[in-house]
């Protein structure tokens, strides 16, 4: 069944089972694999991207539940200013190791950002809760939020 959708600002239509996950829509059926697939049950934050400006697991939102919603992925990232900021400072204080995670915290960092420019360690921390990262670099990734927020 053919689905319109809006992904990064451009109108595409798709022909999959409105029950598929986003997260095989995008990696699947529309070739866009930098949302990565972590855990499947949406607890790891691999998968996240922006519906409508709101970081959401794209594993576990079925393509009928997007509607005529925006969708972001990481692909789209550098083309908003703070989107920018955020990936100049995550190259500028080398936070990923393995980076396999690392377009699920971007994404989440963005969303975080847009709504708090300057965000205290609180903040961060609420809003980067359920973005795992193996390597344990959030050390890394708090400064780089925080870098990228006085850019």
């Amino acid at each position: 069944m053919p689905t319109k959708l809006t992904l990064n600002g451009k109108a595409v239509t798709v022909d999959a089972d409105p029950e598929m996950p986003l997260l095989w829509v995008l990696r699947d059926v529309l070739g866009l694999t930098g949302t990565k697939y972590g855990c499947g049950v949406a607890q790891c934050g691999a998968c996240t991207v922006h519906l409508d400006g709101q970081p959401v697991r794209a594993c576990q939102t079925p393509l009928g539940s997007v509607g005529k919603g925006r969708i972001t992925t990481i692909e789209a990232l550098a083309t908003s200013p703070v989107g920018r900021k955020l990936q100049d400072a995550w190259v500028a204080l080398d936070v990923p190791q393995c980076g396999y995670c690392q377009a699920g915290q971007l994404m989440s960092a963005a969303a975080l950002l847009r709504d708090n420019p300057r965000p205290d360690d609180a903040a961060i921390d609420a809003a980067m809760t359920g973005n795992y990262c193996r390597c344990a670099t959030y050390n890394r990734i708090r400064a780089a939020i925080k870098q990228a927020a006085v850019a």
